[in-house]
């Protein structure tokens, strides 16, 4: 939640394409620091979370 408003804030003061230059900046420090499966494998368990909270909403609905 507290990371959450964080970026909230830097979205505000600096604008979307800022905050936006900023995530690429980290998702390739991961990969670097991690390797590219690693990465992958992020991307992977992130995706199943959405597929999974999209389904709780349709089911809520």
């Amino acid at each position: 939640q507290i990371g959450k408003q964080g970026g909230q804030k830097v979205k505000e003061l600096y604008g979307p394409r800022f905050y936006g230059r900023i995530g690429k900046i980290g998702g390739d420090t991961v990969s670097e620091k991690y390797g590219h499966e690693h990465f992958e494998e992020i991307g992977k368990k992130g995706g199943q979370k959405v597929a999974e909270l999209i389904a709780r909403g349709r089911q809520a609905t």
